[in-house]
């Protein structure tokens, strides 16, 4: 429940504050820096704090590099650029659609897990809550058309990197695994910036700064290792509630600091996503049954 909840406060939040830094750091260069600074951070934690050993074998690297492409260059770089273009409330909930793909592709595999009737009732109530939240206040414009094709191409993308995670063997502990997927995405999303020309481009002031903080130290530091743990000692369909909750915090923090506002079909699907996700998480609940969870791989 703690990881849980670090996962739907932190990103629910981190919405607003991609918006600040991309509205005042180039996306590609902001969203490397961050990255390789979070996963240098949380490897050196997790080798010298935690003992955690170095990968000594390349399909380890293998490994973290195709987690990295999905997760952190793919998704996020995807996510960072389409808030240039679409409001911090109109991604949220684009970003809500990622719940599906993990829970219907998670019963795929090696480390499959069946949706229960509870699951498929929650994903169901989830469903038209973010269907209500997607009916827009206002028309669509063109020009955010293509931004919000990238916000679904970064869902499937990051669902597929979190059941390809959940499927892999691994020798390394979850906390060195997530340091190195990410700084790896960042070096990917670094290379990306540079040859782009951000450098040139690079001012940063306050605003930019103090979310680039927040990002690094909170959102990835801190959530990103919450998720991954999360990832492994839990169902794909109470991983993916995540999609329900953050856009209705993103959207109050939209409201109120963004002055972005919400439809009243959207306020209705807030609170019937809210219900999706209690179906799910409740406990006693199908999916809070010790023997519905996967087997953690490492420890």
């Amino acid at each position: 429940m703690l990881a849980l909840g670090t996962i739907y406060l932190v990103w629910g939040s981190s919405f607003l504050f991609t918006k600040i830094a991309v509205s005042n750091l180039p996306p590609a260069l902001f969203s490397g820096i961050r990255f390789v600074t979070a996963g240098t951070v949380l490897a050196l934690i997790a080798r010298f704090w935690c003992g955690s050993p170095w990968p000594d074998r390349l399909v380890e690297w293998r490994h973290v590099i195709i987690a990295g492409f999905f997760m952190v260059f793919v998704s996020n770089g995807l996510n960072t650029w389409a808030m240039l273009y679409l409001p911090t409330n109109q991604s949220a909930l684009l970003n809500g659609t990622a719940a599906f793909w993990i829970a219907g592709l998670g019963v795929f595999g090696r480390r499959g897990h069946p949706l229960t009737r509870w699951a498929i009732l929650g994903l169901v109530i989830g469903f038209l809550g973010a269907a209500l939240m997607l009916i827009p206040k206002e028309p669509l414009s063109t020009n955010s058309l293509l931004a919000q094709a990238g916000v679904l191409t970064a869902c499937l993308s990051w669902s597929l990197g979190t059941l390809y995670y959940r499927s892999i063997d691994s020798q390394l502990s979850s906390l060195m695994f997530m340091a190195l997927q990410m700084f790896m995405g960042g070096l990917m999303l670094l290379s990306v910036g540079v040859a782009h020309g951000d450098t040139a481009n690079w001012a940063p002031n306050a605003s930019g700064l103090m979310a680039l903080f927040y990002l690094t130290f909170f959102s990835s530091c801190l959530a990103y290792t919450a998720y991954g743990w999360f990832s492994l000692n839990s169902t794909p369909a109470l991983i993916g509630t995540y999609g329900y909750v953050n856009p209705a915090i993103a959207s109050f923090l939209g409201w109120q600091f963004l002055h972005e506002h919400l439809s009243a079909a959207q306020l209705v699907g807030m609170v019937v996503i809210i219900v999706g996700v209690s179906i799910l998480t409740l406990p006693g609940g199908s999916l809070t049954d010790p023997k519905t969870l996967a087997e953690p791989k490492s420890q």
